[in-house]
């Protein structure tokens, strides 16, 4: 089988409360529901999409924005070594625009990242 391309990758490294400036990328009927701190910024589900922001330069002052509407996903995967100990997980997203992989550091329950993907994609939250 063919392997797709990734075409960007992320590195979640903790769980972070939900950004007080969040409102000003959401759309009137979003809700946010989880929010994780990235190597550089952070990643922000909805109940819509997935954002993350992504700050670079020295004083980040320039600011990329990426977003991933829920509804774009065609499939996921999860794999971690599935002990208490593991370092890493990561999650694979398939979507019509491409392969995106999202690496989890320690302390990030994959199982939990698994079902705010799942209740986002089918419209429980």
């Amino acid at each position: 089988m063919n392997e797709m391309e990734t075409i960007l990758e992320w590195t979640f490294i903790a769980r972070s409360d939900i950004p007080n400036d969040v409102a000003k990328i959401m759309a009137s009927t979003e809700t946010p529901i989880a929010a994780f701190k990235t190597i550089r910024d952070r990643a922000i589900f909805t109940n819509k999409r997935l954002s993350i922001r992504d700050s670079q330069g020295v004083t980040g002052s320039k600011v990329e924005m990426y977003s991933i509407p829920y509804t774009s996903i065609n499939m996921w995967a999860t794999e971690n070594a599935g002990i208490s100990l593991d370092l890493s997980a990561e999650v694979d997203l398939w979507t019509r625009a491409g392969h995106f992989k999202i690496n989890l550091r320690r302390g990030i329950d994959v199982r939990e990242f698994d079902q705010i993907i799942a209740e986002a994609m089918f419209g429980v939250v």
